[in-house]
């Protein structure tokens, strides 16, 4: 008898803009229990409602005040020290 153990959440961090290969691909390697942090240039995904994003989605605060997009925000916002929570958190963290 064989067990299938559960995976392991996984914490996705995401700097690539939509339209860019590694957003598409992280997209598709997103897991029930796993978490998506948008930064950088990934945040302009809060922008376009053509991009469904997972539910457990947070966005770097000084990544959206920094492109102006507080107004679209569709999701929550983090700060660094909750980055940091959601990575001691995760035992695993892929960065794309």
């Amino acid at each position: 008898m064989t067990s299938t153990q559960p995976a392991t959440p996984t914490l996705h961090i995401l700097n690539k803009p939509p339209g860019h290969p590694r957003f598409e691909s992280c997209l598709q390697a997103i897991q029930d229990g796993d978490q998506l942090v948008l930064t950088e240039n990934a945040v302009l995904a809060l922008a376009d409602r053509s991009v469904t994003l997972p539910a457990a989605c947070k966005a770097m605060k000084a990544d959206v005040d920094a492109r102006a997009l507080n107004e679209q925000t569709r999701t929550g916002t983090i700060d660094y020290a909750e980055l940091v929570r959601l990575t001691a958190k995760h035992s695993r963290t892929i960065s794309w």
